[in-house]
């Protein structure tokens, strides 16, 4: 059985601390005392987590014990038939599945590469790929959650005035967004809070413009995007496909960094250099590309 059990404080024969998986578990009426006390019992004699001695009892279900995780770590929980946002959250409803693992690392690699370089004056990084289905909305929306998780007041930003998906991802309106802010139509508590997520906002695409590009290239983009960083540690901003439109060129100028996505067995490796050349050419930092083997 692959051990899902995070680091936890060893526990000592007069009970579990407080802030223990133990504790958790007790408190949510998942554990009794008597069953605290085998699970504590076998732990000691095998060397086992908490966590892990309780499965092995069979006293609790993994569910059980991701929630008491989710509780002690102070983690969005999100359960598989949850009805309100999408699947394609993997980060927050499967927080041990492998994709989740690889979205970490490359939160990991922005946190080197973008996030905390000197000459990084604004965290606002849009997310950009050459044609549509390679992953770019499912990446941002997983990258954003996994950024608000660490603490980060983390704003998502659905610049795809063409094809918006993000609303459809999180479950939220989309009547009132983006689209109407850069119009001077709306402010910006147009963007809203998602339901079970700490530290997570989302600006919608809204209404779809007849003329995207030109709202995209306004100076109120710019200054939407500074006006937001005082309240916002991270700004992330999906965009249109960038082979089709301007726009994403549009966007990264303004944002000023952008991380390259492609699709493995479908994205032509021209099309990623050319999106790169591209926006290097406009002034936008590319940060790096990244492989979506999904």
């Amino acid at each position: 059985m692959t051990t899902i059990d995070s680091n936890v404080t060893q526990i000592e024969h007069h009970g579990p601390s407080p802030d223990s998986i133990g504790a958790i578990l007790v408190a949510a009426g998942k554990l009794n005392p008597r069953d605290t006390a085998r699970v504590m019992e076998l732990q000691q004699r095998e060397g086992w987590r908490f966590g892990e001695a309780a499965l092995r009892l069979k006293l609790i279900n993994e569910r059980d014990l991701v929630s008491a995780l989710n509780k002690q770590y102070d983690l969005p929980e999100l359960l598989p038939d949850n009805d309100g946002a999408s699947a394609e959250l993997v980060t927050a409803y499967q927080q041990f599945h492998p994709r989740t693992e690889e979205l970490r690392a490359l939160r990991t690699q922005l946190l080197i590469r973008w996030f905390k370089r000197p000459e990084t004056h604004q965290h606002v990084l849009a997310i950009v790929s050459p044609n549509g289905g390679e992953g770019r909305s499912y990446v941002a929306a997983n990258l954003a959650v996994l950024f608000s998780q660490l603490g980060e007041r983390t704003l998502l930003i659905d610049a795809d005035l063409r094809n918006p998906r993000q609303h459809r991802i999180f479950n939220v309106p989309d009547r009132i967004g983006l689209a109407a802010v850069l119009a001077g139509r709306a402010g910006l508590d147009a963007a809203v809070a998602i339901p079970g997520f700490h530290n997570l906002m989302l600006l919608p695409a809204g209404a779809p413009p007849p003329n995207p590009l030109e709202l995209l290239s306004r100076p109120a983009l710019p200054t939407v995007f500074t006006s937001y960083l005082d309240d916002f540690d991270v700004i992330l901003v999906d965009t249109a496909p960038a082979l089709r439109y301007s726009d994403a060129q549009a966007v990264g100028f303004r944002a000023g960094s952008a991380v390259v996505l492609a699709r493995k067995d479908q994205t032509r490796l021209a099309d990623t250099h050319r999106v790169v050349r591209d926006l290097g050419n406009s002034g936008t930092r590319v940060v790096g590309t990244v492989i979506n083997n999904c």
